[in-house]
C-alpha cells in the first residue's frame, strides 16, 4: 500500500478521517501493518500490501485473528484492548 493513500482513506463504518497507520513491514510499499479508526475503534489489516477495509459482517474472523496473533507484539495497545470487531480477548 502506498503511504499517500492515508490522505484519502476514511473508515468504512463511521466515515472518520484521518485514520491512524501503524507499519510493521515496509519495503517499496507498506507490506504489513494496520489502519486504525480512533473514533469507532475498528482496525483494518494491511496484508501483502493490500488494506482489508471491509465492514464487520464481511470480515474473515480466522484471517483477522491470525493477523492479530502474528503481530500482537507490535500491535497498538488500543487495538488489543478494545479493537473492533476483534481484539486480544478473542485470542483466548
Amino acid at each position: 500500500m502506498k503511504r499517500w493513500l492515508m490522505e484519502i482513506l476514511a473508515c468504512p463504518i463511521c466515515k472518520y478521517h484521518p485514520l491512524e497507520l501503524h507499519v510493521f513491514v515496509e519495503e517499496e510499499e507498506i507490506e504489513e501493518g494496520v489502519i486504525y479508526c480512533p473514533k469507532c475503534y475498528r482496525w483494518y489489516p494491511i496484508i501483502e500490501a493490500i488494506p482489508h477495509m471491509l465492514p464487520d459482517e464481511l470480515r474473515d474472523r480466522k484471517e483477522d485473528l491470525e493477523f492479530l496473533k502474528r503481530w500482537k507484539d507490535k500491535m497498538p495497545s488500543e487495538i488489543l484492548e478494545r479493537g473492533k470487531p476483534f481484539n486480544a480477548k478473542d485470542l483466548r
